[in-house]
């Protein structure tokens, strides 16, 4: 289950990030989460 989210943020920041579109930082708050979910599921 952590792993999917994980892929899925990660996605998203990616594709964010391709398309220079950050909707005001929401794609970092992403990044953010997808890296609190690594760091969880290393636990």
């Amino acid at each position: 289950m952590i792993k999917t989210l994980l892929v899925i943020a990660l996605i998203l920041w990616l594709i964010g990030v391709l398309t220079k579109r950050s909707f005001g930082g929401f794609i970092h708050v992403l990044l953010v989460i997808a890296a609190i979910l690594l760091i969880l599921e290393l636990l």
